[in-house]
Parts: C-alpha cells; structure tokens; sequence
C-alpha cells in the first residue's frame, strides 16, 4: 500500500477465504510514492482498517462449511462398524438397525473391569442424565469381551447399574470375535493367579452412531461426560 497526499491508495486488494491457508490478503501499490506524515494519514488509515475489519468478519462468516463442531473424532464415512448381531442381557437378538431412530453409543468391554469399563459406562451415564428428556433417544450398549463370565443376568445387573436402559450385548467366542474385528477393537485374556481370575486386555474408546444408524464418532477413553453430552447433542439435532 503506498500513501500519497495523507490518502491511502490500494490498487487491488484479494481474498482466498476457505482456503487451507484460511486466507490472504495482497495489496499493491505505487513503490514511488512517499508517505504523509503519521498526523495527516492517522485518520484515513484507521478509518480504512475498521471497515477493512468488518468485510474480512464479513466474509469469514460465509466460509462456515456447516460442519458440526464435534469435540471427539470425526470418522464419519468409515468402513467399518456396519453391523453387528449379538444377544441382550434380556434374551433378545438385536442388530444395529434395531435403535434406528436414537443415538447409539457402543462400547467394549467387561463386567470384571477394574477402571476403564466403569469409568466410561458412568461418564456415559452422566451424559445421558445432562441431555435431559433428549437423553431418551440415546441408546448404551456394552458389547461383552468377556462372555465366559459374563452371563446374560450378571451383564443385567452390571449395566443397569448405571442406567435402567442401557443393555448389555454378549455372543459365543466366535461371534464376540467377529463383532470386535468389525469395530477394529483388539482384546486378549490376561493370566491371573488362578485360572478363574483372569484379567482382559482391551481398545478403550467408544463408537457413537447417528439417527440413521450411520458411524459418526470415536470417542477415546476419559474424554469425560460433558464430551459425550456435547457430541450426542449435535447428532441428536441433525435429522
């Protein structure tokens, strides 16, 4: 930008607004030109950058992409997690198109867990518990690792605890495995003391299905309740 006679002149000035460089600004002018004094062009120039100011806010406001600004991560369009087929702790078989219509929340693990099952299903729960009579349309499911211990009413009783309506999922060792590979979910037994003592090592995140029945969202272990309430909110809102 050169100044001449206490005026700014600007000879062209572009915005590359959205781009991965978010945007740019080029001015060009006169090299020949000499400033006016800082007293004579104060004003003008100041002037220029407030109305300067409010096209760039102007303009930054219409590279919203409508994106929702999920705090968790975004895998939407993943190819994996299409399906399942596991039964409840009440007896029934249900598959993932069974809750089309709620938020689903899918997490892995087992009732023996010492800290991550627990954590998360409470985190899960307080998130449900913030999302207030929304909180309906949401749907917990544990998908047991562990199905040798974990019987139908011992899963009842663990999950419940948390929330009347979560349900807890188990299978044969074979349909458990065929389910964990779908989600990309690892686990294995740890030997304890004694045979029955066994500990199980396993993937700590949850996956969160929309309204369609679409994989939206991983959420890693220990992002909390309000992370969960936030996220099932969004998806909760969208049709």
């Amino acid at each position: 930008m050169s100044l001449r006679k206490g005026r700014s002149v600007i000879r062209s000035f572009t915005f590359h607004c959205c781009s991965p460089h978010f945007w740019s600004i080029i001015i060009c002018g006169s090299e020949q030109a000499l400033p006016a004094p800082l007293s004579t062009i104060y004003i003008p120039v100041v002037s220029f950058f407030r109305i300067f100011a409010l096209i760039v806010a102007s303009i930054l406001a219409g590279c919203d992409t409508g994106k929702p600004s999920f705090q968790s991560t975004d895998i939407t369009g993943a190819d994996f997690g299409k399906a399942f087929s596991l039964t409840d702790h009440n007896g029934t078989q249900r598959a993932l198109e069974d809750f089309r219509g709620r938020v689903v929340v899918i997490f892995f693990g087992f009732t023996h867990c010492p800290d991550v099952c627990p954590t998360t299903l409470a985190e899960l729960a307080g998130a449900v518990k913030k999302l207030g009579p929304a909180g309906e349309k949401v749907q917990v499911l544990l998908v047991t690792i562990d199905p040798l211990r974990d019987t139908s009413e011992l899963l009842a009783k663990y999950v419940t605890a948390f929330n009347p309506q979560f349900l807890g999922l188990r299978g044969s060792a074979e349909e458990t495995a065929r389910v964990a590979k779908e989600f990309k979910v690892i686990y294995q037994k740890v030997a304890g003391p004694r045979a029955e003592n066994y500990a199980m090592d396993h993937s700590a995140g949850s996956y969160i299905f929309d309204q369609q029945g679409r994989l939206r969202l991983y959420v890693g272990y220990g992002r909390g309740a309000d992370t969960f309430a936030h996220d099932i909110e969004l998806l909760l809102k969208q049709p």
